[in-house]
């Protein structure tokens, strides 16, 4: 068989099988919308994991993939509430398929040819909505990658002599709120700045960082003798999906000559919208913004971008030479010189696709019907006797508890009924369950859910 070809009838049984396997999945998911989890140790034996010394063919690889994937825990269906992603869109899951058959790295035009204007335009365009009119950016594996590579680039700015393996002679200062993404506080410690050198600013009752707060902590830490550098803001909060007020905690973070960060991972994406982006309002004045795509975009894991409002940050601080990779004419489409990776898969495809299929104006209508049908369940619980909303919803997240049952245990019978799949979270010292609206959805579906609850509520009292 020649290379790169499926005349071998083992190929073609399994190529056969694949697309075959396709279908029975999206079956398998329509039937059965939740799926419990088994025992881990019986999962593995019965999967048949173990790997052997000879090889198999490839119509029995795919036939176990297909099981392995009906044990999997389903992510597209319509009672997935459990996580900040979710749902399908058929363009970008078929460009994720092409990008895995073409196999490029995403380095240099030589070896990826138009992905790599492909991956140029998406970041123009994504700068262009943030209002960084002129500015840069690089795709990473995830919003945490890009919230370290937008404080790599702050430290490098503040502190040059740590390039030389100097020590600051003071210690550099980060801020983010007492609400924001874990993912801040192991980046301190990544980049060397340090978990203890994190402030964490007190919210207000809403769950957004205090600017009054933030002021004073950075007047302790100056009067400490510290040299506050960074602040991160986050633009939609994990659990409560709450926005920092941009505008006023960058006026505070200027007048101390702070680097200004959004962590916009999961509401970065309310900028598609005319009649929400207000919630980022004052972004295009901030230092850099990431902006997760794989979240409430519906694009397939991963699809992250960090952005830079000024040009030409990246290229100093991240550009190493390596002439054995970087050989064109034109350093403008190499994007692994402004990258912190060298091979890097293509997450920018998948997002074209999408784009290409919603355009801006069925992105628009995405993200309205989200945070409407966030509206509508919270409404729904506020309604509903034996429930308890918590929290009006700023965005996605509706935080609600329900009477008599605690979150962990209701959420896991949930899950154990095969009814729906949801997550808990901490709300002012006490557990809630977090419903996360994160694909589209209709009122019919969330009443499902609302009714899934009080069944299962009902059973748990029965007990």
């Amino acid at each position: 068989m020649e290379p790169g070809t499926f005349r071998d009838a083992d190929a073609e049984q399994g190529w056969a099988a694949f697309f075959a396997g396709l279908q029975t999945l999206m079956a398998h998911e329509t039937a059965a919308p939740v799926r419990r989890l088994r025992d881990p140790a019986r999962l593995a034996t019965d999967l048949a994991l173990e790997i052997g010394e000879g090889g198999a063919p490839l119509s029995q690889i795919v036939s176990e993939l297909v099981q392995i994937a009906k044990a999997t825990p389903v992510t597209s269906s319509s009672q997935f509430f459990n996580q900040l992603f979710g749902g399908r869109i058929e363009a970008a899951t078929i460009a994720e398929m092409f990008a895995a058959f073409l196999n490029n790295s995403m380095y240099t035009y030589k070896v990826a040819g138009p992905q790599v204007l492909i991956e140029r335009m998406l970041i123009d365009r994504m700068c262009a909505f943030a209002g960084f009119e002129a500015g840069d950016g690089s795709f990473t594996p995830g919003g945490s990658m890009s919230n370290m590579l937008a404080m790599v680039v702050a430290r490098e700015v503040h502190f040059p002599e740590h390039d030389d393996g100097r020590p600051p002679a003071r210690h550099g200062i980060a801020y983010t709120s007492d609400l924001g993404h874990y993912s801040v506080r192991k980046n301190t410690m990544l980049t060397g700045v340090g978990r203890r050198n994190l402030r964490k600013v007190a919210t207000t009752a809403d769950g957004r960082m205090n600017p009054q707060a933030l002021s004073a902590q950075i007047e302790r830490d100056l009067a400490a003798g510290h040299q506050p550098f960074f602040l991160n803001i986050t633009a939609g909060t994990t659990v409560l999906g709450a926005f920092d007020p941009i505008v006023e905690l960058t006026a505070v973070a200027r007048q101390y000559g702070l680097w200004v960060h959004v962590d916009g991972a999961l509401g970065g994406s309310m900028l598609l919208s005319r009649a929400h982006r207000h919630l980022l309002a004052g972004l295009e004045k901030v230092d850099s913004f990431t902006w997760d795509a794989h979240k409430i975009m519906g694009v397939p894991l991963t699809s992250s971008v960090c952005l830079f409002r000024d040009p030409g940050l990246l290229e100093a601080h991240l550009v190493e030479p390596a002439d054995y990779l970087f050989q064109d004419n034109n350093p403008a489409l190499d994007p692994g010189r402004t990258s912190m990776q060298c091979g890097r898969r293509n997450d920018a495809l998948k997002l074209w696709a999408a784009w290409k299929s919603l355009g801006d104006e069925g992105y628009a209508a995405r993200i309205e019907n989200l945070i409407e049908m966030a509206a509508y369940v919270a409404r729904t619980i506020d309604d509903t006797p034996g429930l308890t909303l918590v929290k009006q919803p700023v965005s996605v997240n509706v935080v609600f508890s329900v009477d008599g049952v605690d979150a962990p245990t209701m959420c896991q019978a949930l899950h154990a009924s095969e009814r729906a799949m949801v997550g808990f979270a901490m709300v002012d010292g006490a557990r809630v369950i977090r419903l996360a609206v994160s694909a589209p959805t209709t009122p019919a579906i969330l009443d499902r859910f609302v009714a899934s609850v009080l069944q299962t509520a009902a059973e748990i009292m029965a007990r």
